[in-house]
């Protein structure tokens, strides 16, 4: 799985129909639906559809047609971020008529196309899944800590420096069963779990 963490733009013309669409983080999806129905006012549709994983790690998909015939633009869009794997992330196709009707074979292939042409474009990231915990320990570890979270690939998020030291660390669960197994050999740490 794949996604998406800055906003990607590409304008497709069909017979001239504009299609502009916006690959964004899911995140994103509602502020920038807002702000694009506001600096596009004349614009025909506004197409959406996104894909997330929720607390569950269960896919969650969404699309919509904004009023062109069923099943010619959402569902197209959402097809193309299925078969590119695509979370968390959400693609929004800004229309505007250009006064030819495409038919609901042209209005399928236009936003497809226009779909695909954004997310060719877009730098997509490597989905993992990854947990957080709380590591506390001795300021005499901090060397073997910092050196085994690398070596293990592990994200240091934060740092706070009281009687102990304490580490907010980040990886997959894989890496930081590796790293507990690695730490606690040589040093005095506790992990705690957190969301």
């Amino acid at each position: 799985m794949r996604f998406v963490k800055e906003t990607t733009t590409q304008t497709l013309e069909v017979k001239q129909s504009k299609f502009i669409a916006y690959l964004i983080p899911y995140s994103e999806y509602d502020v920038t639906l807002e702000k694009l129905k506001n600096e596009h006012p004349k614009a025909r549709h506004f197409v959406v559809a996104y894909r997330y994983l929720n607390q569950y790690n269960q896919i969650v998909e969404h699309s919509s047609d904004d009023g062109e015939p069923k099943g010619t633009s959402g569902k197209p869009t959402l097809m193309v971020l299925q078969g590119a794997d695509i979370i968390n992330s959400a693609v929004i196709t800004v229309r505007y008529f250009g006064g030819t009707k495409l038919g609901t074979g042209g209005l399928v292939r236009a936003y497809s196309d226009a779909a695909n042409l954004v997310l060719n474009e877009a730098i997509l990231f490597e989905y993992k899944d990854e947990i957080s915990k709380n590591t506390y320990f001795n300021y005499s570890d901090i060397g073997k800590v910092e050196y085994q979270c690398g070596e293990s690939s592990i994200d240091i998020i934060d740092k706070v420096f009281e009687d102990k030291v304490l580490y907010k660390i980040k990886g997959t669960k894989k890496n930081l069963d590796e790293l507990f197994s690695k730490l606690l050999e040589i040093t005095n740490i506790d992990f705690i779990n957190i969301k």
